[in-house]
């Protein structure tokens, strides 16, 4: 098959020879003859097989044919959206001149409401603006007959179920839905029975495996080795290199780190503005800065064929981000390696990992007396022997120990003895009073004056209770009444 075979218009053609896009893809061409029919696609495929051209060919078809047509596509990420965009900019050549408008976060309202207001047909954008835009009623989908949802699995992981459920309630009920996703979870057979109608099942390769090209490798290290194999590995390879971290403190504390010792890197992360994210991927793109330190925000879709090598410096927190991480170098049929470092902590991740890419794979058993160490050297401690006798010779044996817990009443500093110092005998009363005779703070200075037997004792009685007593029965003054309260 090829892209002028298509039953399209003229003028898109020319704008696909343009951009120079020859032989379609396995997903292109098994999906776009359908969405060109008008049915509802379920369509799942590895990452970098060409996604993005499977549904932005129809749909710019069906905005030609019909002029008062809308489009929306609703996309995960920023980064993802953006790149949506650059594709449908390539096609929508100024013969064709659909008008577009990007709503993501991080970027000017005010130029988006300028977009909107010169009839956009083609939306692109993240859930979240997305229901900004239609809050502030500044975006009506009332016509949109086409809808885009991508990379659907990852909405989904984000949290995004409800800001799509929401968007979902302004599109009309006849319109066409194109779900595409790398991996088929049952939220998203859910998702896909409850808004398509019938929809087509399109399915390349393997949802789990990676692509054959990536040539994958793992290097055991402990944690705190890892920056300085990492430096080796940089020294090693040569191209652009994708290195990925587990959080945005990580990735700025490395690349700091890698700076200072002469390497040029960028960081890209959730906490980054979007007009920093553009110029930090601008500048790996065009090879300015040589190593990218990315969370997973930049697992999925980010497109830069540059990428030779992805190192995986933490695992990822979910199984199936692994194979969209090592996804992001291999693209468009170029080989690609990836490199993942595992410490001890990380080994049961990675057999989870494993599994998903090979289902047969059995995690390796190993003698417990033989557990391999990651201390570069260092003897393991010697596993607990439970049969292991105690040496009653020794001074700090625990026999000897227990010898301290016996209850013998000679010892002055058992249980029994503090048990007779509560008696109340008349022996011991003046032991007692021999330990009040420091007797505690005050700040009355004629205090110090008295004697401690008149302050402690009063007719043989620790307290003055007695006392207290007698002075809540004081007899009140024989004239005093409650008139006031009194009825009349």
């Amino acid at each position: 098959m090829n892209f002028s075979n298509l039953q399209i218009e003229n003028k898109l053609k020319k704008s696909i020879e343009l951009a120079d896009f020859k032989t379609p893809t396995p997903i292109q061409s098994q999906s776009i003859p359908i969405s060109l029919e008008g049915r509802d696609i379920l369509g799942t495929a590895q990452t970098g097989t060409g996604k993005t051209l499977a549904f932005t060919i129809p749909m710019i078809n069906k905005l030609i044919k019909d002029k008062q047509a809308m489009a929306l596509i609703v996309c995960p990420t920023r980064e993802l959206a953006t790149q949506v965009m650059a594709t449908v900019l390539k096609l929508n050549v100024r013969e064709i001149g659909i008008g577009n408008a990007l709503l993501i976060g991080g970027e000017s309202m005010q130029k988006q409401l300028r977009k909107l207001g010169k009839r956009a047909r083609i939306i692109v954008g993240t859930p979240g603006r997305i229901n900004d835009h239609l809050k502030r009623k500044s975006l009506d989908l009332s016509k949109v007959n086409y809808l885009v949802l991508d990379e659907t699995d990852r909405m989904l992981d984000m949290g995004f179920t409800p800001q799509i459920e929401q968007i979902l309630n302004f599109v009309p009920k006849e319109h066409q839905t194109l779900l595409f996703s790398a991996t088929l979870p049952n939220n998203i057979l859910k998702i896909s029975q409850r808004y398509l109608n019938n929809p087509e099942r399109i399915s390349v390769g393997s949802l789990s495996a990676p692509i054959d090209k990536i040539k994958q490798e793992t290097y055991e290290v402990s944690q705190d080795k890892k920056y300085h194999e990492l430096i080796n590995q940089l020294v090693e390879r040569s191209g652009s290199i994708l290195v990925f971290v587990k959080t945005k403190h990580g990735a700025d504390k490395i690349v700091k780190r890698l700076k200072y010792d002469g390497h040029k890197a960028d960081a890209i992360h959730g906490n980054l503005r979007q007009s920093k994210r553009d110029r930090v991927i601008n500048g790996f793109r065009n090879g300015h800065s040589r190593i990218l330190i990315a969370t997973d925000v930049a697992a999925r879709g980010l497109d830069i064929p540059v990428i030779k090598h992805v190192i995986n410096y933490d695992l990822p927190q979910v199984p199936e981000d692994y194979v969209h991480r090592i996804g992001r170098t291999g693209r468009a049929g170029k080989e690609g390696s990836a490199l993942t470092f595992l410490t001890p902590n990380d080994r049961s991740m990675w057999n989870s990992i494993s599994k998903l890419i090979d289902p047969n794979y059995k995690p390796p058993q190993r003698d417990r007396g033989q557990k391999k160490s990651f201390r570069g050297g260092k003897k393991g401690k010697a596993p607990f022997n439970k049969k292991r006798k105690f040496n009653d010779n020794k001074k700090g044996s625990f026999r000897d120990k227990k010898k301290f817990f016996k209850r013998d009443d000679d010892k002055k500093s058992n249980f029994k003895g503090k048990k007779k110092f509560f008696k109340k005998d008349e022996d011991k009363k003046s032991k007692f009073k021999d330990k009040k005779k420091s007797f505690g703070f005050t700040n009355n200075p004629k205090y110090f004056g008295k004697k401690t037997d008149d302050v402690i004792e009063k007719d043989d009685k620790r307290s003055s209770f007695k006392g207290r007593k007698k002075f809540k029965k004081r007899q009140r003054p024989k004239k005093f009444s409650f008139k006031k309260h009194k009825k009349k």
